[in-house]
């Protein structure tokens, strides 16, 4: 597999798991991904289980750290590249967005801040030192893209317009008006909205989707883990996909892409 050395601001570089059990959840990820793992210690922010493909030695997938608060859910992070931290920030507040956690070093891999949309999805920004973000992409076993839930498409397209410079196009792939971001040709992120027929209360939310090889024994295999499948698996244009929750409650999508005519969306081209 190529190895990722470098990520295009304004694209997802990482994920981030934050889990109430962190051997648990490794457990499941390596269970359903075949991940394999090692620890990295970071002084004042604890240890950090860093997910890798191929081995403990294989190129970086992903990042798992224990919840800070047990108060808050189980969720995952989607990090986006930027050349300047300061002026992204100032971007999220001039659109609407917050700051939730303030800019921060962590240790010397780069430097990050936790912000919040005005529908109030989490994201993280990221300025990178010594790991630029995920080894590998869009490749099985790996991120091959990030999908906001919104419930104002329309403020959404807006905000993340101003924040990245991204461009909204509108696609049909399984909502009746999905979003896909771009910057210049490429995509780089997608949005659909959070309809009437959603559960009621249903949060504004970011989530990965990963590549698998087989997206019915993939879900199958999570379920039997312990996750909970909300969308079982389905045909869509891009591909064959299935959402759920793993077994902490976090969200995340696995799809197993049509690439005989890619490049296609949303797969990067």
């Amino acid at each position: 597999m190529p190895e990722v050395t470098e990520h295009a601001p304004g694209t997802a570089a990482w994920t981030q798991l934050t889990s109430p059990d962190v051997g648990a959840s490794k457990e499941f990820y390596r269970g359903v991904f075949g991940w394999d793992s090692y620890t990295l210690t970071l002084g004042a922010w604890g240890d950090n289980e860093i997910f890798t493909l191929g081995g403990a030695q294989g190129p970086e997938v992903a990042g798992l750290n224990s919840l800070v608060d047990d108060t808050e859910p189980a969720s995952w992070t989607c990090y986006f590249r930027v050349e300047d931290l300061d002026a992204a920030i100032a971007a999220v507040g001039d659109a609407g967005g917050a700051v939730n956690v303030e800019p921060t070093d962590i240790a010397d891999l780069g430097r990050m801040a936790l912000c919040s949309d005005p529908q109030g999805a989490e994201f993280a920004l990221w300025l990178p030192h010594n790991i630029k973000g995920a080894g590998v992409v869009d490749e099985p076993g790996a991120t091959c893209w990030v999908e906001l839930a919104s419930t104002d498409v329309q403020d959404a397209r807006r905000f993340y317009g101003k924040v990245f410079g991204w461009t909204a196009v509108d696609r049909s792939y399984y909502a009746p008006s999905y979003t896909n971001w771009k910057i210049g040709d490429w995509s780089v992120a997608g949005m659909l909205p959070i309809e009437a027929w959603w559960p009621a209360g249903f949060p504004p939310h970011w989530i990965p989707y990963f590549w698998v090889e087989d997206c019915d024994a993939t879900a199958a295999r999570a379920a039997e883990l312990g996750a909970t499948v909300h969308v079982p698996p389905t045909d869509i244009r891009p591909g064959r996909l299935s959402v759920m929750t793993d077994p902490a409650g976090a969200r995340l999508a696995v799809i197993t892409p049509d690439v005989s005519g890619r490049p296609a969306d949303p797969a990067r081209p």
